[in-house]
């Protein structure tokens, strides 16, 4: 499987039902479930949100969610299917919201991952993303997460910013 055989694309309102399982089986699992269709939805609907869809031969794969601020981005989901992880489909959900983020004259992204998932804290710390601190039982009172950032202009060449 390679990454590079997967159409990334804006989600549409039909995926919202298809993301907010991806997020409850993969991102959100004992936590309680946040992500649910019609929170997905007005996602998608919202002019404040990116929301993509990963598809390979018409099934979705992957998806990301990133909220849109005057002066920062906030990545608010990223979910690959298991058959899909470690092929780079997800560093390509980022970039691709990464080069939004840009484009919108925003800087700073950041996100929220699981104090104890070591695997996504490595992911996001090979992208480029740094911890900034530790914010006690961040998910419903039950579990810890690290808040991680990244100032995407710090990584553009001189001259371009």
């Amino acid at each position: 499987m390679s990454a590079a055989s997967a159409l990334i694309e804006l989600a549409h309102a039909v995926d919202a039902a298809q993301v907010a399982l991806l997020s409850r089986d993969l991102v959100e699992t004992g936590l309680g479930w946040s992500w649910r269709d019609q929170r997905v939805a007005r996602a998608i609907g919202s002019p404040d949100n990116v929301v993509l869809a990963a598809r390979v031969d018409q099934r979705l794969v992957g998806a990301a969610i990133m909220y849109f601020g005057q002066d920062e981005a906030r990545l608010n989901l990223l979910a690959v299917a298991p058959p899909w992880q470690r092929t780079g489909l997800g560093t390509r959900l980022v970039h691709w919201l990464e080069a939004s983020v840009l484009t919108a004259g925003v800087s700073v992204v950041y996100l929220e991952v699981r104090a104890g998932n070591a695997g996504a804290q490595a992911f996001y710390r090979g992208l480029g993303y740094r911890p900034v601190t530790l914010l006690q039982g961040y998910y419903q009172g039950r579990e810890s997460a690290l808040l991680m950032a990244r100032d995407l202009w710090l990584s553009l060449p001189a001259g371009t910013r």
